[in-house]
């Protein structure tokens, strides 16, 4: 049986042990949280067939992750559900258990002849995984899947702005855009004896672990699992995706694919949905270029910023340039300022920025137009940039389902001038980018969105 070649980019050893005797080859999951399109997933089922093994796939699941809250983790746990049947059906068991993933790692890790894991860009994830690492008995690979390009083949330093990193990726695109062959496993391993959690109900279990609870689910606008990422984005390309040009800053409209989410947990690989896009280019290329941009370019820029940038959640990853203005300008008047309390409550004069924030807080997502113009309010409106950039960010981690993620973060200090330009100087901005209530009442109907956004409210009154 042939199998499918593996870019040599996406793998790479962390330590130098060896093969060990063991029981399985052990995919310790984290980041790619999905059983289709998971090159982790494949290159354990490729070294287990290879050492006559069964595969065994184990998850951590810790009560304070960071900045984790239920509406997070009701997301991640319905999507868990889901990649457990998943891979039982392909006969591999996936076994979640209560602990944290270093922890839960190298307990499954004593009886298994290998270790896989996938990757994360975050300063915890990129600790856990070098912890695991240096603990072992046996040898721990990382194979790279939730990007088109692997990091390592893009650059070596962090990039200033799309366009110095969109050449780079495109010049592997050709080699990286390649559709995905998923292989059997010769050795089941359901019969395994490993203990794990029951996610028969996820909305019990929530219940019983030691969560921020102040922060509702949001099951009936986004629903975690690869299926329900799936068809989401099949009804996006059916139904939306000849407008997305004309509409994707429209934020009046749902003329977008609402993946962010799903690909913050990895219940959808950016492959998949970069092959679907390319599929239908030739019908419509304008609209193909436009979303792979956001999708690759945008999204791996984001993965770079937070690889090498150690200060990407802080106000010192800003670029000199931003850093400077703003604090230059940070004496300067403001016409309101206003608390984190009375911004999480949609407490100011402005109706747009409120409807944004109610959007924001009943579904956890955000039109990323609005996006932009809602953080750039809290800059005009905090007493000091530096104060602006921490309530930005712990806003966004904690309503948003896609919080806490290299885009996230990437997202916040684009706000502040990261992968951007110096604009005309202008009272408490600086240099960096304004946008005003005035732009978005010239540039699409907003008044429409503050509509569409009363009417999602009153869905769950």
């Amino acid at each position: 049986m042939n199998t499918f070649p593996i870019q040599p980019a996406r793998i790479q050893a962390l330590n130098k042990h060896g093969i060990k005797k063991g029981r399985y080859v052990l995919y310790w999951m984290q980041q790619s949280q999905r059983a289709e399109y998971n090159h982790a997933l494949e290159y354990a089922i490729q070294q287990a067939n290879t050492l006559g093994k069964s595969v065994l796939v184990g998850f951590g699941l810790m009560d304070d992750y960071p900045e984790a809250n239920l509406r997070h983790i009701t997301f991640m746990l319905e999507g868990l559900r889901e990649t457990q049947a998943a891979l039982a059906m392909q006969g591999i068991k996936m076994v979640i258990q209560h602990g944290s993933p270093v922890e839960v790692a190298l307990a499954l890790g004593k009886d298994a002849t290998l270790i896989v894991c996938d990757r994360g860009y975050l300063r915890h994830q990129k600790a856990w995984r070098a912890h695991v690492a240096s603990s072992s008995g046996c040898q721990v690979v990382q194979v790279e899947s939730d990007v088109v390009v692997p990091i390592a083949l893009v650059s070596n330093k962090a990039e200033y702005a799309a366009r110095t990193i969109r050449p780079k990726i495109h010049r592997h695109l050709d080699n990286c855009t390649v559709p995905f062959t998923s292989s059997r496993v010769k050795k089941k391993s359901l019969g395994l004896k490993v203990h794990g959690l029951d996610l028969t109900d996820v909305y019990a279990l929530v219940q019983k672990l030691s969560l921020d609870q102040s922060v509702a689910a949001v099951t009936p606008f986004f629903k975690g699992g690869t299926s329900q990422a799936m068809e989401r984005f099949e009804s996006f390309i059916k139904n939306q995706f000849h407008r997305y040009v004309e509409n994707r800053n429209q934020p009046q409209t749902d003329d977008i694919s609402h993946m962010s989410p799903y690909l913050h947990f990895g219940q959808i690989s950016p492959l998949y949905l970069a092959l679907r896009v390319k599929a239908d280019g030739d019908r419509l290329v304008e609209a193909q270029e436009a979303y792979l941009e956001e999708l690759i370019v945008r999204r791996e820029l984001a993965m770079n910023f937070t690889h090498f940038n150690p200060s990407y959640h802080s106000f010192a990853c800003l670029p000199p340039w931003a850093r400077n203005s703003l604090q230059q300008h940070q004496q300067d008047p403001r016409e309101s300022i206003y608390t984190r309390r009375q911004l999480e409550n949609a407490r100011t004069h402005d109706a747009y920025w409120n409807a944004a924030m109610q959007e924001m807080k009943t579904t956890g997502f955000m039109h990323n137009y609005m996006r932009m113009y809602w953080g750039k309010k809290i800059l005009e409106w905090s007493r000091t940039p530096a104060h602006a950039f921490r309530t930005t960010l712990a806003i966004n981690n904690k309503y948003f389902i896609d919080g806490r993620d290299p885009n996230s973060y990437a997202g916040v200090a684009w706000i502040f001038g990261m992968h951007d330009r110096a604009w005309f100087e202008r009272p408490i901005f600086g240099k960096v980018r304004y946008m005003a209530a005035s732009g978005l009442e010239r540039k699409c109907d907003i008044q429409g969105y503050v509509n569409k956004v009363d009417s999602l409210a009153m869905r769950i009154e």
